[in-house]
């Protein structure tokens, strides 16, 4: 794959809406699942044409943004931060730190933290960085190599999230965990309820069934400005040979199916993300993708969240 001037040859162009004057925003780094796109060892179309070239996109992240503050806090560390983290630097200019001011978890896949080890004494050797985990997140990062060895050396400092307990990280901003039903093999799984000055904005990246889940989304969505929802496929038929029970994630066609009768304005605010590389709504030509903004949904982008 290219790489030239410090940019990857992945990753949509960016969204050329401008930031709000002062007012603190989210700019979206990244919205393909854990192995990004293309992925590794797909040889289907999909991935075929991003290997000889075409733009594909960066794994799942995104800034919360502090222009009054100069100051960012990532959401994931994802395997293409070194990328986002340069996409940052050139969308921010200058004032703002080369690291973030924190950097909030959802959990222990791989698309999430292992982008961690770029803090590390063998790449950034930061100092401190703030990682905000819940408990079991936590005990993995500080329990497992090499994880273990960037809080031993202090390149991060885990910070305790709990359930029902925001973070305040300045006087209109904070950001409060909501554990939700997933495949927690090494941790729990939360979504991130942040709101930005009058904004609020849910961000749920992966989850398992709707039904699985003790809260109604069809309520959340409506309760909310902006929902970055878990959009992993389109439907059932996208992993040939695999089971698909073995990923329960809530397929978009079901996720449309259990919105339909949500107001024009409601549906506006769901933002898919966290596609995985056969998801056909990451081709914009693609007849999936044209039917859901059809039908009022939208896909996320890289750019200032709007």
């Amino acid at each position: 794959m290219t790489i030239t001037s410090c940019n990857k040859n992945t990753g949509n162009q960016t969204d050329d809406v401008k930031p709000p004057s002062n007012s603190p925003y989210i700019y979206i780094l990244g919205i393909a699942q854990d192995g990004g796109h293309p992925h590794a060892g797909c040889e289907k179309k999909c991935c075929a044409d991003i290997w000889e070239g075409k733009q594909g996109h960066f794994t799942t992240s995104f800034a919360l943004i502090d222009p009054e503050n100069k100051k960012y806090w990532l959401f994931e560390a994802s395997p293409d931060i070194k990328y986002q983290l340069n996409m940052l630097k050139n969308h921010l200019g200058e004032g703002y730190k080369k690291v973030p001011n924190g950097i909030f978890l959802t959990h222990a896949h791989v698309g999430h933290y292992s982008g961690l080890i770029h803090f590390g004494k063998e790449v950034m050797q930061s100092k401190s960085v703030p990682v905000y985990a819940m408990s079991k997140m936590s005990n993995f990062l500080k329990t497992n190599a090499p994880w273990s060895q960037l809080v031993d050396l202090q390149n991060i400092k885990i910070r305790a999230l709990r359930e029902g307990f925001p973070i305040k990280l300045a006087k209109n901003i904070s950001v409060e965990p909501i554990v939700v039903p997933h495949r927690d093999e090494f941790s729990e799984t939360v979504a991130f309820d942040i709101k930005i000055a009058s904004n609020r904005v849910v961000f749920l990246s992966d989850i398992d069934k709707w039904e699985h889940w003790s809260q109604s989304i069809k309520e959340l969505v409506k309760d909310v400005d902006f929902a970055l929802l878990d959009g992993t496929f389109y439907d059932s038929g996208e992993l040939n040979g695999r089971d698909m029970s073995e990923v329960p994630h809530p397929f978009v066609v079901e996720s449309m199916e259990l919105f339909s009768d949500l107001k024009a304005e409601d549906k506006s605010k769901i933002h898919f993300i966290h596609l995985n590389h056969t998801n056909p709504l990451l081709n914009k030509k693609s007849e999936q993708y044209k039917n859901l903004i059809k039908e009022g949904y939208k896909v996320a982008k890289l750019g200032v969240l709007n």
